[in-house]
């Protein structure tokens, strides 16, 4: 109820202090990127203040609704966290991953590209502050979204908080954002202000397509952020960068003549993942041997220096 009472007053503020024209987000952006776009699939999650009050409906692994999201194993140190189940069907129809071997043209691959969420949005940074994002604080995130603690639901929820608080690995550098400010913060502590942002460009999401990779594969940067979204009530963002990973914009065109700009991300160093990375069972290689790739899912964000 205090929390309740707590983000009510915080509400109010902040129609007291809304301004015409720009989100305080896009303000906020170019203040500390004036050189870089905000990209569309960040640019699709802000929502005006009479909106913060509608939260999502967390996207449950392979909900039959939304059709089926790769997760990538976001963490890479505990693939226990998620379903394989999902992951082998995942698999069977499409491409999730590869080795660095086949990224080249005229190589053909089933692909979704898919987004989290539809309608998880990000919160003004006075509401996201205000609520609990801890293992710690389970029960009153659920309080809070009206969640009963043995449903399905929250148990996505938990994992998501699992795997933001969960150690480093080896050569990574890894953050969890809670709303707009906080993501910008991070990527501009560790690149400074002059980046580009990278995420998919592609004409048909959540279909399944094959693709046929075209001539024009390009690196992007060999020192990268990359931000996954997460399942949630809100946007949160899964940042992080690992050493000895490349990321590349590849074109693609689909058998029914869509096209795509697709960004695939390699890690040439896997000593550190887990033996048990749903990866190696995909490739049948183990961990620190050859290059693994994947595509990224279209709300995901790749950030580079200029």
């Amino acid at each position: 109820m205090e929390l309740h009472l707590i983000l009510m007053f915080t509400l109010c503020l902040l129609f007291s202090n809304k301004s015409n024209g720009a989100l305080p987000e896009e303000v906020y952006w170019k203040s500390k990127l004036p050189n870089t776009p905000l990209p569309k699939a960040l640019q699709e999650l802000l929502q005006p203040p009479g909106n913060i009050s509608n939260f999502a409906e967390v996207e449950l692994v392979m909900a039959p609704t939304r059709g089926k999201r790769s997760t990538y194993g976001t963490g890479y140190w505990n693939e226990e966290l998620k379903t394989v189940s999902s992951n082998n069907i995942m698999q069977n129809e499409t491409t999730i991953y590869f080795l660095y071997n086949d990224l080249h043209p005229n190589k053909k691959m089933k692909l979704i590209f898919t987004k989290s969420i539809k309608g998880s949005k990000f919160l003004p940074r006075q509401i996201a502050e205000a609520i609990p994002f801890s293992s710690n604080k389970s029960q009153e995130i659920f309080d809070y979204f009206s969640i009963k603690p043995a449903s399905k639901e929250a148990q996505v929820i938990n994992q998501t908080i699992e795997e933001c608080e969960a150690p480093n690995i080896r050569g990574e550098d890894k953050y969890c954002a809670t709303f707009f400010e906080s993501l910008v913060n991070f990527v501009t502590a560790k690149l400074g202000s002059k980046i580009r942002a990278f995420s998919n460009e592609v004409e048909e999401e959540n279909k399944k397509e094959e693709y046929t990779i075209l001539k024009g594969i390009k690196m992007i940067g060999d020192k990268q952020i990359v931000c996954h979204k997460e399942r949630y009530k809100y946007a949160v963002y899964y940042c992080h960068a690992i050493n000895a990973t490349k990321a590349y914009m590849v074109p693609l065109v689909a058998n029914n003549g869509s096209k795509a700009k697709a960004i695939v991300v390699c890690h040439s160093d896997t000593s550190a993942w887990n033996p048990k990375h749903f990866a190696f069972q995909v490739i049948n290689v183990k961990p620190g041997g050859p290059p693994i790739c994947h595509f990224l899912n279209t709300d995901t964000i790749v950030w580079v220096p200029m």
